[in-house]
């Protein structure tokens, strides 16, 4: 990537030990730049950022409806999920309502995200299934998609599926993108992902947030989408993580999502703004302090609500025996447009 800016330093005692550097955009919903650092057209994937996004023909198709989705629900369909039990729970629940079992689920296991549900599962002796997945809740609404369409069950992540097309299709719509310019890559869970330049990114969850002059199905979804986050966060992330602190710290004001490869895209919809933010070496520890300075750079954050994000904002670095050996700290500089 050409034309980046360095975001954050590692300190380690007197010494920057180590530096990332990235991108940044923030537009409104008309596609305005409104501030950017390195290279704002800089095209990356998407990642897990997209889910939300990827949540709306789940409910314009009526598929949300015909099962009797439940906004906790939906907030599971925008998820890269702890695997906590709450996590687990809502995605059985939601895959009974559709008749299927776990085995639907195309994504493969992994182990929790969250150490202690990790723990948990292997002191019971059990190993991890495709529930623990921090995509199922994804997944399982691809599922709803495709029985609402007629579609095939068994082949909903192929590239060719109308639930992938439209999947493509709605993130085309939102960003302002062509589809034939979206560049696919195979997402971990093994869906497809997309490639969207960061103000394009930006400019999908601008209008997510205040989707003014969108069709009235398209509308109604994204009002549906940032309603289940806002009454239902933990869903979107769980314990300990950014995503879920963002939307309660203000009270869900700020709805974000974060992929994996240093990637963040998150909406303010009551200025109609979004935000997207990748670090150039997809380092995970870089991006919440980089994501959080931007947000106060851009004058989004109240200073009680970044006193409450502090520990994601300038993190300490700890050695094994936990005694604070450093810090992370965000340096970026937002440039106005």
């Amino acid at each position: 990537m050409k034309d980046s800016t360095v975001l954050v330093h590692l300190i380690r005692g007197p010494l920057l030990e180590s530096l990332h550097r990235g991108h940044a955009a923030v537009v409104d919903n008309e596609g305005r730049l409104l501030y950017s650092a390195g290279n704002p057209d800089t095209v990356t994937f998407a990642r897990s950022s997209a889910k939300p996004l990827q949540a709306l023909p789940v409910l314009e198709s009526g598929a949300a409806r015909r099962f009797g989705i439940t906004p906790k629900e939906i907030a599971l369909l925008c998820a890269s999920h702890n695997g906590e039990e709450e996590h687990i729970d809502t995605a059985a629940g939601l895959l009974a309502k559709l008749g299927l079992g776990e085995e639907a689920l195309q994504c493969g296991p992994h182990d929790p995200f969250r150490p202690a549900a990790a723990r948990k599962l292997a002191e019971q002796g059990r190993k991890p299934s495709r529930l623990h997945n921090n995509c199922s809740g994804k997944h399982s609404g691809m599922l709803a998609l495709s029985l609402q369409l007629g579609a095939p069950v068994d082949t909903y992540m192929e590239t060719d599926h109308p639930v992938q097309r439209l999947m493509l299709e709605t993130v085309a719509s939102m960003s302002g993108t062509a589809t034939d310019r979206i560049p696919l890559g195979t997402d971990g869970c093994g869906v497809p992902v997309f490639g969207l330049a960061l103000t394009s990114l930006a400019r999908a969850f601008a209008r997510l947030g205040k989707p003014d002059g969108l069709a009235d199905a398209r509308r109604d979804a994204c009002l549906q989408v940032l309603d289940a986050l806002r009454s239902h966060p933990f869903q979107l992330a769980g314990t300990d993580r950014y995503d879920t602190r963002l939307i309660e710290v203000t009270g869900g004001r700020i709805i974000g999502k974060m992929g994996a490869e240093g990637v963040f895209a998150l909406t303010v919809p009551e200025h109609g703004i979004g935000l997207a933010l990748k670090v150039e070496d997809g380092a995970a520890r870089a991006l919440y302090p980089a994501v959080t300075e931007a947000l106060k750079q851009a004058d989004l954050l109240r200073p009680a609500e970044l006193e409450a994000l502090a520990s994601f904002h300038k993190p300490d670095v700890t050695n094994w025996a936990g005694r604070v050996v450093g810090r992370i700290e965000p340096v970026l500089q937002l440039q106005k447009a």
